[in-house]
């Protein structure tokens, strides 16, 4: 659903991309000094699609989440749309900027945070880099004071401020590595892998965070992450892509109804004896545990299973649900998943 104006009319995306690609070429090196010789006189180039005609809308205030496995090109795409990098064909708005124009307005109004690396001052305390990045974005001093009360008291890092940033816990320098992205309020936040590497506590409070703030400031924000909690607790909508191409664009629970052929039914049974051999002629039996057995059944099977696990067993209850999204996602990535 597209966001209205006051008038009634459409309001355009935040963020428009259109047939986004980047193609790298490099040179094709045969082994041994005889292939350096050759290659100085015939040399071969092969061609690397990391971005292939990608094309997706996000407005304002949406926190979107942007799914691929390894070398999918999800990061190349953040960095096009940052303006790190120069995209071999298609165009991006972003705020209504080009972002490879690298316009000071544009810059002070989107924030890329990367979970590999850092924006931060490794040998200066806390509270120097951030007061160092206020300065590169010319944040007035009582916004300043403004944001640092806020944002230390939400990620409870008041304490932390004076040690030096090469001390703190990835943890720790996660939360300082946000406040100084928000530095400066921007409209839009690409956040990459924000939570890669932290303990399961340390992903939560980041989780929690990242989901409050856009709540609360309608900050745009396009997610990636490898962490399915991560994009299962704070995005409704995601974006899917593999090998460079857009295979999957809308909400987070459509991608199960159209990527999985089954659902689990997971039924016990009252004289705690489960029936293995009867059960495979209604699905895959794919666990049991005590009076208990999980069958994966196709979805247009389900109903009729049920019905017959009623009328053939003595049975005490039955549940159905989805298959795990981490399984259906692996699927799409690995191809496996049939519309």
């Amino acid at each position: 659903m597209s966001a209205t104006s006051t008038k009634g009319r459409p309001l355009p995306p935040i963020i428009d991309v259109q047939d986004l690609s980047k193609i790298y070429r490099t040179q094709k090196r045969l082994p041994g000094i005889g292939g350096a010789i050759q290659g100085l006189f015939n040399r071969q180039f092969t061609e690397v699609r990391a971005v292939d005609g990608v094309s997706f809308s996000i407005g304002e205030g949406e926190l979107v989440g942007f799914l691929g496995p390894n070398g999918a090109g999800k990061t190349t795409t953040l960095k096009m749309l940052a303006g790190i990098l120069y995209p071999t064909t298609g165009t991006v708005q972003v705020m209504g900027f080009t972002p490879w124009e690298r316009k000071n307005e544009y810059r002070r109004q989107f924030a890329l945070v990367m979970g590999q690396k850092n924006q931060l001052w490794w040998d200066l305390p806390a509270q120097e880099s951030l007061y160092l990045n206020k300065e590169i974005y010319g944040v007035p001093d009582a916004e300043y004071q403004e944001v640092m009360d806020e944002m230390t008291e939400l990620l409870q890092v008041k304490k932390l401020m004076g040690i030096m940033v090469r001390e703190l816990s990835l943890g720790e320098r996660m939360k300082f590595e946000l406040i100084a992205s928000l530095l400066h309020r921007p409209r839009v936040l690409f956040l990459d892998e924000p939570t890669i590497g932290l303990d399961v506590v340390a992903q939560k409070n980041i989780r929690e965070f990242i989901k409050d703030y856009n709540r609360r400031t309608k900050t745009t924000i396009l997610l990636t992450s490898h962490y399915m909690n991560d994009i299962q607790a704070l995005c409704d909508r995601v974006v899917v892509i593999n090998h460079g191409k857009k295979i999957f664009d809308g909400r987070l629970d459509d991608v199960v109804e159209k990527f999985s052929q089954s659902k689990l039914v997971t039924v016990s049974f009252k004289d705690g004896l489960v029936p293995l051999e009867k059960l495979g002629s209604l699905g895959e039996v794919v666990g049991q545990s005590g009076a208990k057995a999980v069958l994966r059944v196709a979805r247009d099977k389900v109903k009729q299973a049920s019905n017959e696990l009623l009328n053939q067993f003595d049975v005490d209850d039955i549940n159905i649900e989805e298959v795990p999204i981490e399984e259906v996602i692996e699927k799409v990535f690995a191809g496996t998943a049939h519309e």
